[in-house]
């Protein structure tokens, strides 16, 4: 009689145990059924941070729950990054970044504490950035042969500044493709950095258009390029690095997009992904995306991924050509 009482008791606990442990279709069904952080691996301000919030906005409009912004800045988005890997795949926490933390990082840091091949669910592309070379207006410089030659002229105290690692690259490769000797100064995000290159502190820097666009419009930044092959459409009049000093295949640009731990249920994914598409192609929103120097780049899921193993090929070998060390 124990006998079978212990036997029926196993079967009672793994009855229970396989309820507790399988995934729940009522809570999937309905979600979010709770508020919804999105984490931002840069600071207030910052062009991936203007993105999210609007991307946040919308997404309670579309879902009916609120989606908050949570800036973790730091390490080039690296601690960010690790805080969404080690979440729970539950669709509550999420990750609107760049391609700092999955193009960038894992070819200039020897360790990182996230795989970014294997530690996330692509959900969305979100919106293309172009770079932009911006000077300090003090400096007696209107073109980047004028800087370049500015540079040469001052080689003892000549710097940068980057608050992300594409500005990092784009800084690096401008200076080893012209010769250059200057010391790369590192922020954490680009905000202090614009702030220090409008103060004088640091001359120059590439950083993206929608981070600088409010120093650049009221003139306490001069912008005097592109980083991309051809003229961008969000700034028709600055001409491109190629064109200007003839540095063939320099060509360099910001996607961004948002992610969620591995392991999300596809129904919530594909929840996500779908509202994205629908924001992405409102044209108020598209409207609000350009005036604020951002292409809007909506696409599915998958294609997001198959983006993301080019995107990683294309930034190792730039981050090679720039004599960037991993460290």
């Amino acid at each position: 009689m124990t006998r079978f009482k212990g036997i029926a008791t196993w079967f009672t606990a793994m009855a229970i145990s396989a309820f507790v442990i399988q995934p729940a279709p009522a809570q999937v069904a309905d979600y979010p059924n709770r508020p919804v952080s999105v984490m931002v691996g840069f600071g207030p301000g910052s062009g991936t941070d203007i993105l999210a919030r609007i991307v946040a906005e919308e997404l309670r409009a579309e879902l009916g729950q609120p989606f908050l912004v949570v800036n973790r800045p730091g390490a080039t988005a690296a601690i960010a990054a690790e805080a969404v890997a080690n979440a729970a795949p539950d669709g509550y926490t999420l990750f609107i970044t760049s391609n700092s933390s999955h193009s960038v990082n894992p070819h200039i840091y020897k360790t990182l504490r996230y795989d970014p091949n294997k530690d996330f669910t692509p959900i969305g592309r979100l919106a293309d950035f172009p770079f932009v070379l911006v000077v300090n207006p003090q400096l007696p410089v209107r073109t980047p042969h004028e800087l370049v030659q500015h540079m040469r002229a001052n080689a003892d105290t000549s710097s940068y500044a980057y608050g992300n690692t594409p500005g990092q690259v784009a800084g690096a490769s401008l200076v080893k493709l012209t010769n250059l000797d200057a010391v790369a100064v590192p922020y954490k995000s680009s905000p202090p950095a614009i702030a220090d290159v409008a103060a004088g502190l640091v001359p120059w820097m590439v950083v993206d258009l929608a981070s600088s666009q409010a120093f650049v419009g009221s003139g306490r930044l001069r912008a005097i390029a592109v980083t991309t092959s051809t003229r961008s459409a969000l700034a028709p009049e600055l001409p491109t690095i190629v064109e200007t000093l003839g540095l063939q295949g320099y060509d360099l640009r910001a996607w961004t997009g948002m992610f969620g731990p591995a392991g999300m249920p596809p129904t919530i994914t594909q929840k996500l992904s779908d509202a994205l598409i629908r924001i992405l192609n409102k044209p108020d929103v598209r409207v609000r995306l350009l005036r604020g120097n951002m292409e809007p780049t909506p696409g599915k899921a998958a294609d997001f991924k198959t983006f993301l193993g080019e995107q990683y090929g294309v930034w190792g070998k730039k981050i090679r050509e720039a004599g960037i060390v991993a460290e």
